[in-house]
């Protein structure tokens, strides 16, 4: 098997980066998404429109992961998919996911999503935004497991 790259790319905002990285390391990547997203025309970079079926991307890049591959997901749920299959996981702001931190996650989401359900919960936001802090943490990390699954 070869090292392999996902993206799970609707609203991704480190795309590019996956792509530079990539590039340095000669390392294939699909850009999976429900809409069709412009990519590079290059041998290395495809892209991989799904039907717009409630997590049909997410389906996709869970069934065709596994050890050598990298996912580049926010989604804690897919997050959870890929970790079972022994990919290695990656947020858009360079944090990883692993099994240790997977179920913290969860719980996490499940209580901010019953937050967000209460009638009379004010707003409790979203995420913090994106900063430049964020993108060069990701493309250290994913630089970083390119590097460790190349060695194993």
């Amino acid at each position: 098997m070869t090292l392999h790259i996902y993206i799970d790319a609707d609203a991704c905002p480190v795309r590019e980066e996956c792509y530079k990285v990539a590039r340095r390391h000669n390392i294939s990547v699909s850009v999976v998404s429900n809409s069709f997203l412009r990519v590079p025309r290059e041998p290395l970079i495809r892209s991989i429109t799904v039907t717009d079926n409630f997590d049909a991307a997410d389906d996709y890049i869970a069934e065709q992961c596994g050890p050598v591959s990298i996912v580049i997901t926010a989604d804690i749920l897919l997050a959870e998919r890929c970790l079972d299959k022994a990919a290695v996981v990656i947020r858009p702001n360079g944090r990883r996911f692993d099994k240790d931190s997977i179920g913290g996650a969860i719980a996490t989401r499940a209580i901010m999503a019953d937050l967000r359900a209460g009638a009379d919960m004010p707003n409790i936001g979203g995420p913090p935004p994106f900063t430049h802090k964020d993108r060069s943490r990701f493309l250290e990390a994913l630089h970083l497991a390119c590097e460790q699954l190349k060695r194993n």
